[in-house]
Parts: C-alpha cells; sequence; structure tokens
C-alpha cells in the first residue's frame, strides 16, 4: 500500500461523499484500513466498515465481507441496518428466496423504509419476476413520488412488457419535475416513436437536441428519422440535423486521424435517403431497447 492511512481514509470519505462505487480500489483501501489501522478510525469505522462491506460483496470478496460485518454487527448487536447489510450478502450469493424473505421481514418491521422496499424489487427482478417488481413498483412510489430512479425504472419495466402507454405516463412524470433533463425528452420521444406519434416524437427529440446544445447524438439521430418522412416535400429538420451529424462524425475522425498521424476522411452523406438508410440499420428504427443493453 502506497498511500498512508490518513490518505486512505480521507480518500474513502471523499468517494462516500460523492458516492464513487469503484469496488476492487474501495476494498483495496478498506482492507488496509480495517486490518491495520483500525483504531485510528475512532468513530469513522463503522461507516467504513459499511462501504467496504459492499465493496467486498461486489467483487465476491467474502471474506472481507465476513469481517466488515462482524466488527459492525458487534457494535450494533443485530441492529436493522446489520440485518439489511447481510441479506445483501445473500442477494450477491444468489441466495434471492431467501434474500426476498429476509426483506419482507424488515419492510414489515419499517414500512417506510424506501431502501428496504427497493433492495426487494431489485430482488424481483433478479428473479424475473417482472410483474411483481412492477406491482411494488407503483405501491412503492404512491409514497415516494419524488423519486425520479423509481419512475424511470417503472417505465423501462413497461417497456420491457411492450406497455408503452404506461410508460409514457412515467416519463410525463419525469417531465414535470425535471423539464430541463434532455435524456427524459429524449427517452420520452423514443416511446412516442415506437407508438407511432411521429410528430410528438420530433417535438421532443428537438427539446431534447435543444437542451442538450446538440450534444445528444441519439436524440438528433432520432430527430431526423421522427423527420426524415419521404412523403414530406420539406425535410428541413432533417436536413439540418444530418448535417449536424455529419459535421460531428468529421469532427471525430479528424482528431482520430491527427492523434494516429493517418489522413483518414469520412464523407459526408450525400442526400437524405442515404443518411437514412445508415442511421435506420444502425438504430433499428430506434424501437426502444433496454436501457442496459
Amino acid at each position: 500500500m502506497e498511500m498512508g492511512w490518513a490518505e486512505a481514509r480521507d480518500t474513502l470519505r471523499e468517494w462516500r461523499e460523492i458516492s464513487v462505487r469503484d469496488s476492487e480500489q474501495i476494498a483495496e483501501l478498506g482492507e488496509f484500513l480495517v486490518f491495520d489501522h483500525s483504531s485510528k478510525l475512532k468513530d469513522e469505522l463503522w461507516l467504513v466498515c459499511e462501504q467496504v462491506y459492499i465493496a467486498a460483496l461486489d467483487i465476491g470478496n467474502y471474506d472481507l465481507a465476513n469481517v466488515c460485518i462482524e466488527k459492525l454487527n458487534d457494535q450494533f448487536p443485530n441492529s436493522f441496518r446489520v440485518r439489511k447489510l447481510r441479506t445483501m450478502e445473500l442477494e450477491a450469493k444468489g441466495q434471492f428466496e431467501e434474500a426476498l424473505d429476509a426483506y419482507k421481514e424488515l419492510e414489515s418491521e419499517d414500512p417506510t423504509n424506501a431502501a428496504i422496499r427497493k433492495r426487494k424489487i431489485v430482488v424481483l427482478k433478479s428473479k424475473g419476476f417482472y410483474g411483481d417488481a412492477i406491482k411494488c413498483l407503483v405501491s412503492y412510489l404512491q409514497t415516494f413520488m419524488a423519486d425520479n430512479d423509481a419512475w424511470l425504472e417503472l417505465a423501462e419495466l413497461y417497456i420491457k412488457h411492450l406497455d408503452y402507454e404506461k410508460a409514457a405516463f412515467c416519463m410525463e412524470e419525469l417531465l414535470i419535475s425535471n423539464p430541463f433533463n434532455h435524456l427524459y425528452h429524449q427517452r420520452y420521444a423514443e416511446i412516442k416513436y415506437s407508438q407511432g406519434h411521429r410528430d410528438v416524437a420530433r417535438q421532443y427529440f428537438a427539446q431534447s437536441v435543444k437542451l442538450s446544445s446538440n450534444t445528444n447524438m441519439r436524440a438528433l439521430y432520432g430527430l431526423f428519422l421522427a423527420d426524415g418522412d419521404e412523403r414530406k416535400k420539406d425535410n428541413q429538420y432533417a436536413a439540418w440535423t444530418a448535417k449536424i451529424i455529419s459535421t460531428k462524425y468529421r469532427d471525430v475522425w479528424s482528431n482520430r486521424s491527427e492523434e494516429s498521424g493517418n489522413s483518414l476522411k469520412i464523407t459526408p452523406a450525400a442526400d437524405i435517403p442515404q443518411l437514412t438508410a445508415s442511421v435506420t440499420n444502425l438504430l433499428g428504427q430506434l424501437k426502444i431497447q433496454d436501457s442496459s443493453a
């Protein structure tokens, strides 16, 4: 270990504050602190143990995880938080039935605990019980309506079931509370495009492009496709978008050419139909895909 214990402590503290989850580095620094300098950490030891425990589960280092959880259990015997952490270990080991039962028991003790309810939803998704996960998310959002991540997750689950109307409703809820988030506009536009509502899709793709200052490439492609109807006489937005996309590709290839020392060139699209075919092939006509894909 090259850094001293104080620097390692400060690093883990900073990563906790900004929610960094570099599990391998956290486990390495944490092992150094927990094994060799635990007495110097004083009360911060418990925060470090929890942080390192989760990181150890991520990388499958169950020996380190066991050391951390035992220290926590010695300090806080059979506490609610320690039991939740132990249940996360069941998840990590693929023991989903046991984890689900444990989360249900914890939820019955504290129905307002958002973290427990969300962990239960994660387990249901891991088991492939998407219908049950949807029901739990709907129930969860009745209590925690301001949870943007939950609305987005529910939208993705509805998309898995090809229920675009309900997915669109979820995104509308997000747009109401986050009107300047270009990614939400883009996702809503993709759903409307898949429903066949090209005019609505074009409006929201355009707004996403505007909010991202022309940097959201997926929104640019979406705007191009939504406006690139061959039956239209004036595809002004598609033409403008084609130029923006071509320019961005030229810039990328120009930078790569300078870095590699080669004289690589990219030829701009000669016409809109040619670029339409290329974009359609790349994005599958922007049909909805899992966000994890």
